[in-house]
């Protein structure tokens, strides 16, 4: 399942990638004041984010440099 997602996200334009990414790092930070205010039931969460953003940022800085970040 992990791989068909990895190719979807492969498949985005550079301007979904960022608007994925900072969509993404909006919901890890809420998930941060989240654990710190209250209990969370998948702290694991914390980590998956993490890496999908993460990956994201490496798609995003292959299309920069492949030049198609227009």
């Amino acid at each position: 399942m992990a791989e068909s997602k990895k190719k979807t996200d492969k498949e985005l334009s550079y301007s979904e990638l960022v608007a994925k990414r900072d969509e993404l790092k909006k919901k890890y930070m809420d998930l941060r004041f989240k654990m710190v205010i209250s209990h969370v039931d998948n702290p694991m969460q914390k980590r998956t984010m993490r890496r999908e953003i993460a990956r994201l940022n490496t798609f995003i800085q292959q299309k920069v440099s492949a030049g198609e970040n227009k």
